[in-house]
């Protein structure tokens, strides 16, 4: 029988980051990558591939943080704008007031599948990411 895939870390990672900051009265804001394709945010607040969004409850309607997106409205200069966000293209998410959050990167995602066991020295290790 084949073994089912582990599910991605980081949409968990992010809501409970999100879950987190929210109870403890923070501002979450995402850092986003705006070259990953399906990235839909209003292009004038770009700088260098990257925009910064605030993602509190206060700031966003209809938040939804799924496995595969982010997605929520929100106001730029007025102006209501339907937000769509990869879940790759997310690359981390902080509180505005103390900076405290997550990075998220390629090595925060599960290992592919192998079907030896640990050879060697290999053991599990975790990372402190500030």
């Amino acid at each position: 029988m084949a073994e089912r895939p582990l599910s991605r870390q980081r949409p968990y990672l992010l809501r409970a980051m999100h879950e987190w900051m929210t109870d403890n009265a923070l501002t979450p804001h995402v850092v986003v990558d705006t070259t990953v394709p399906g990235v839909e945010v209003p292009k004038e607040h770009i700088r260098e591939n990257r925009i910064v969004l605030n993602v509190s409850y206060a700031a966003t309607r209809a938040l939804s943080i799924g496995n595969d997106h982010v997605s929520f409205e929100a106001r730029f200069n007025g102006v209501p704008r339907n937000l769509t966000i990869p879940m790759d293209a997310v690359l981390g998410i902080y509180a505005r007031e103390n900076g405290q959050g997550m990075v998220f990167s390629a090595e925060s995602e599960p290992p592919p599948p192998s079907d030896d066991g640990p050879k060697g020295d290999q053991r599990p290790s975790l990372r402190v990411v500030k």
